[in-house]
């Protein structure tokens, strides 16, 4: 039996990546699937794990770099309606894996949930959220998780309630390779004001990033109370560049791609940073980019 037999029907070979990630750069997928079924993924990843080849998920590619030379095994891609569900109960919300974040904000916004707001303006998934425990130094979205549902590298389905899962500073205990939902409990406020308020913080996000078009990505974690943005200035490095890849004049925490960047130009200015920034500040940077 080949490897995706009986899967030709949502697995592409040789898929380009890099039209799938904010930087716009990278090379190819060795298998690209889009299933349509959470059975239907289970089975595959089984296929893959059986077979000794890598799995990875691909979220909204937000915090993503895929090398020139590209990723084996399998790329698993999430925007099925099976996977992108988000359904309101009472002060509670059920949401896919797959659903974009900025959605399940504003929907938890209109019915008044408070704290949400503080997530507004992060790019990506519910489910890549929930691995990172995206948010800011008020809140991370494990704040509010009831219970997840996922599927683990082996292809097992498996729930995770509340007691069993921890979040910390851009980390989660969900390292499952797959989140197909959440369930979320809220309390609830106004949800005119909550609007009001989630505006202003998202006036304020966007006036100190690059644009939503730039093809940018955020890149270190901050350090100690102090943002990684800061930490790069001070090591005198904004507005650097390496190849076609600079670092953002608003936030130097963000790298911005050029037409003809490569992922190699990132990996070089990530060193330089690294290196600039312990030499001169003692501090060792952590990564937050993801790197393929």
């Amino acid at each position: 039996m080949g490897l995706i037999d009986g899967f030709e029907a949502i697995v592409r070979e040789n898929e380009p990546l890099a039209p799938y990630t904010r930087l716009r750069i990278g090379g190819v997928a060795e298998y690209f699937a889009e299933p349509t079924s959470v059975e239907e993924l289970a089975a595959l990843v089984q296929r893959f794990q059986q077979a000794d080849r890598p799995v990875r998920l691909l979220g909204g590619g937000s915090n993503l770099l895929v090398r020139e030379e590209g990723t084996p095994g399998l790329v698993v891609y999430l925007a099925a309606p099976a996977f992108c569900r988000l359904e309101v109960n009472g002060n509670s919300v059920l949401a896919g894996g797959g659903t974009r974040l900025s959605h399940f904000v504003s929907v938890a916004i209109g019915h008044g949930f408070t704290g949400v707001e503080n997530l507004v303006g992060i790019p990506g998934t519910v489910g890549g959220a929930l691995h990172g425990n995206a948010g800011n130094q008020h809140a991370g979205i494990g704040n509010w998780i009831e219970k997840a549902t996922a599927i683990t590298r082996k292809g097992d389905i498996v729930t995770r309630e509340k007691s069993e899962m921890t979040f910390g500073y851009r980390e989660s205990s969900l390292t499952e390779l797959v989140i197909i939902d959440a369930t979320f409990a809220f309390e609830i406020d106004d949800a005119d004001q909550l609007t009001r308020r989630m505006q202003k913080l998202w006036i304020v996000k966007r006036a100190g990033q690059p644009a939503t078009d730039e093809r940018a990505a955020y890149v270190f974690k901050d350090q100690g109370g102090e943002s990684a943005g800061r930490l790069i200035e001070l090591a005198g490095l904004r507005g650097t560049r390496i190849g076609n890849v600079e670092i953002a004049a608003k936030d130097a925490n963000f790298f911005v791609a050029g037409p003809s960047a490569t992922s190699d130009d990132v990996l070089r200015l990530i060193d330089l940073v690294k290196t600039r920034v312990s030499d001169r500040l003692g501090i060792a940077l952590e990564q937050t980019l993801v790197v393929w």
